[in-house]
């Protein structure tokens, strides 16, 4: 059993990805999209990069591969699936999760390092930190602000869906600390079920001990679960 992390053309974080896992043991394999899924994967990665050069939005086009519906599919019989960045935004057109993420409050494209905090440790991509815990965390995007209607953001919150909120060091939600003024600072939720997660910073560049640090272990550790 392995986990696919996908590939369309733009993809540039495939290969951070593998590395991130494979350093923790877990097996992973870089399958291009038209190739579609391999059979019985263990998980689904949907990485970062610019799928199709972010034509119409950041993750339409992608979102329409064929592989998605396989995705889909895989997501319902309950197999993980991981949507980082450009994977969050297809992971959003796509349906997987509710929301959309569009242009930074900024207009520019962003590359820092930012803390978030834990809002559910409950689940298999935060059951390594604590609830409130805050992790430093990269992210580089231009359309990473995540919108979504109050209704539903009022559903995420009464059902515990917000994985991730952007804060300061000492986890203080504000908006000083929002890098792209994503709507009441959310960084990541989950799918209707939890086994399926978005967020636009990047677990996997901060994974590696001797590469600025292993913060982003814990939620790759999902994949253990």
């Amino acid at each position: 059993m392995t986990v696919a992390i996908i590939q369309f053309g733009g993809s540039n974080c495939d290969r951070d990805a593998r590395r991130a896992l494979d350093h923790l043991d877990i097996d992973a394999e870089l399958v291009w999209h038209e190739d579609g899924l391999p059979e019985n994967p263990s998980g689904v990665v949907l990485p970062g990069g610019f799928s199709y050069g972010d034509y119409l939005r950041a993750g339409a086009i992608a979102a329409n591969s064929p592989i998605m519906a396989e995705v889909r599919e895989a997501a319902e019989r309950g197999v993980p699936v991981l949507g980082v960045c450009n994977g969050a935004q297809i992971g959003s057109e796509s349906r997987l999760t509710p929301g959309a993420f569009t242009t930074n409050a900024s207009a520019r494209f962003q590359c820092e390092r930012v803390h978030v905090r834990v809002e559910n440790a409950d689940t298999p991509w935060t059951a390594d930190y604590e609830e409130g815990e805050v992790i430093e965390l990269p992210i580089a995007h231009g359309e990473g602000r995540f919108e979504v209607t109050d209704e539903h953001l009022a559903e995420l919150n009464d059902e515990n869906r917000v994985l991730l909120r952007y804060c300061d060091e000492d986890g203080n939600v504000t908006d000083a600390a929002n890098p792209n003024g994503s709507k009441e600072n959310v960084a990541g939720v989950l799918g209707e079920s939890e086994s399926v997660a978005v967020l636009m910073p990047h677990p996997e560049r901060i994974s590696l001990p001797d590469v600025g640090g292993t913060d982003g272990q814990g939620i790759l550790r999902g994949f253990e679960a």
